[in-house]
């Protein structure tokens, strides 16, 4: 049966900016109806069905479309219950508020070590979310909110929370999203290399990519199954992040990393 209305792609949805119909809006929360009725007890069609005062093709078409995308499972005889997908956005959102407390004793040591600016940052779609930042001693103003979401593929931070990924996926981040640094290639492949390297070396840099006359150092927390799931960066003037300098930076922003995530659950190696 081909499904007219899905959670994924909801009638009357245009761009982040326009309002939802109330036809929309309407389908969202019998979806959310649905989830919660499963949450509290597994239900097969029928029940779901008188449970929530839904028609029947309503209810099938909503909950197929939950299974579509992984909210929920449907056994045969059994009937509906929760999917994988709530597990996944669970531990993440555990992670995320977790991590900020447990990381900024850290930051804060970094802060006071290197006098830059300092951040904390998590992969959120095809971007890097800032969850914190500690400005640094130095009047070096360096153009990141707590909350925005900067590209991937200009940003250290961004950088370093993909460099577990295979080729076909850091493709996949390659200049999505504008940046205002003049020092960046154009090219792919070039861009890939700096990658292969990065990873090599466990840390990433911003070479004036994403800000004119900023570079960053940054490195990867793991989690306990030893997956990145965030990341540290520093940043300053171009002028005081000489290669040098960053080099030896690289040791200070990798051991903070790495104490972050033990206290995550990773292991040490």
């Amino acid at each position: 049966m081909q499904q007219d209305v899905s959670l994924g792609k909801l009638p009357g949805s245009g761009s982040a900016s326009d309002s939802p119909s109330p036809i929309a809006s309407q389908t969202l929360m019998r979806g959310l109806d649905i989830l919660e009725a499963v949450a509290e007890a597994g239900l097969d069609l029928a029940a779901l069905t008188e449970r929530l005062g839904l028609t029947r093709s309503t209810a099938h078409r909503l909950a197929a479309a939950l299974v579509e995308r992984r909210y929920l499972k449907f056994s045969p005889g059994v009937g509906y219950r929760l999917g994988p997908k709530l597990l996944e956005l669970g531990y993440r959102t555990h992670q995320q508020m977790d991590l900020p407390r447990v990381a900024r004793p850290h930051l804060e040591r970094l802060a006071v070590l290197c006098e830059d600016t300092v951040h904390l940052g998590v992969l959120d779609g095809h971007w890097a979310l800032y969850l914190d930042k500690i400005p640094g001693r130095r009047r070096i103003e360096i153009g990141s909110r707590i909350g925005e979401r900067h590209p991937i593929w200009s940003t250290g931070l961004g950088k370093a929370l993909i460099l577990d990924q295979a080729v076909p996926v850091l493709a996949t981040f390659f200049r999505l999203g504008e940046a205002k640094g003049p020092h960046y290639d154009r090219d792919l492949q070039a861009w890939l290399g700096r990658m292969a390297d990065y990873a090599a070396q466990g840390r990433a840099f911003d070479l004036e990519e994403n800000e004119p006359q900023i570079r960053c150092v940054a490195a990867p927390i793991r989690g306990a199954n030893g997956g990145i799931i965030a990341a540290i960066s520093v940043s300053s003037a171009a002028q005081y992040m000489t290669p040098e300098h960053m080099a030896e930076l690289s040791i200070s922003v990798q051991a903070t990393a790495h104490a972050i995530s033990g206290d995550l659950g990773a292991a040490h190696e």
